[in-house]
């Protein structure tokens, strides 16, 4: 029997989550207005952003088996900012919020500085329908 190799790493999830906000972020910020595509989008973002929270913590678990415990408690210091930001905007989403919407993309977008965007790869098709999918869902707990 050969060996399971599983391609998709904690780090490459992360990555393609990432350039999918990224590219999210650059599309939002040309609308003018909130309209179905910006809520199924800032929707998908709060799918995106728990993803990565989650592959933070997939990578931590790895590191602390080996013993890596200073490397783990850096790096998840580094990255805790994935978990509060989805609650933050599913709570915008949930409650209408719109208003506070822009404040809080300027808020993330600095942690997307370093990804090059030449061409958008993502299709819309990727976030539709993802606002009523997560309104139809219970809310998250919140991380802290």
């Amino acid at each position: 029997m050969s060996r399971v190799i599983n391609t998709n790493s904690p780090t490459k999830v992360r990555n393609q989550a990432r350039r999918t906000i990224a590219e999210m972020l650059r599309l939002l910020s040309r609308k003018p207005e909130v309209d179905q595509e910006t809520k199924d989008m800032a929707a998908m973002m709060v799918y995106l952003l728990r993803e990565v929270d989650a592959s933070v913590r997939q990578t931590v678990e790895a590191w602390e088996k080996r013993g890596y415990w200073m490397k783990s408690e850096r790096f998840l210091r580094d990255w805790e900012w994935p978990a509060e930001a989805a609650a933050n905007l599913e709570d915008v989403i949930r409650n209408e919020a719109w208003d506070l919407f822009p404040q809080l993309l300027a808020e993330l977008y600095p942690r997307f500085t370093d990804i090059q965007i030449k061409k958008i790869t993502r299709s819309p098709g990727d976030w539709r329908g993802a606002h009523a999918r997560l309104l139809s869902e219970p809310p998250a707990p919140l991380p802290w």
